[in-house]
């Protein structure tokens, strides 16, 4: 959804997040709160979760980011190899961009049933939470 101002919205799910390790990587960037996404599953990869389309769906974190910060942010994301940059329409109806990846990238991986990514699981963890012991914020 561009806007007149230069703009465009990202919903971030994982490690982009306030609190989590990468959040410095939208520095600038205006939070306007939380929205969900529909036909999506998550999927906890442990370091990070990872979203595919499928039936389920997402709760993030929605952000206003400047034009020229996408090409670092593709990057840092591993576009085209690890993720892509697709187009998605909100729950209320607005078009953003969020990162997704693939279904053959995590057949293995467990499914978060609620749609929220809360940190860096360790083994043994089966609700998707983060021990403050193993955070790697920065």
């Amino acid at each position: 959804m561009a806007d007149d101002s230069g703009s465009d919205l990202l919903l971030v799910y994982g490690t982009l997040k306030r609190g989590q390790a990468n959040h410095q990587q939208l520095a600038g960037s205006p939070f306007l709160g939380e929205t969900r996404l529909d036909q999506l599953v998550l999927h906890d990869l442990g370091p990070f979760p990872m979203a595919v389309p499928g039936d389920g769906h997402l709760i993030g974190e929605l952000y206003r980011v400047g034009r020229e910060r996408w090409p670092a942010l593709d990057h840092f994301e591993g576009v085209p190899r690890l993720y892509r940059r697709w187009r998605w329409l909100s729950s209320e109806g607005h078009w953003l961009w969020v990162y997704l990846g693939l279904p053959r990238q995590v057949r293995h991986a467990r499914r978060l049933e609620q749609g929220v990514w809360s940190g860096i699981s360790r083994p043994g963890r089966q609700d998707g939470r983060a021990d403050a012991s193993s955070r790697q914020d920065s």
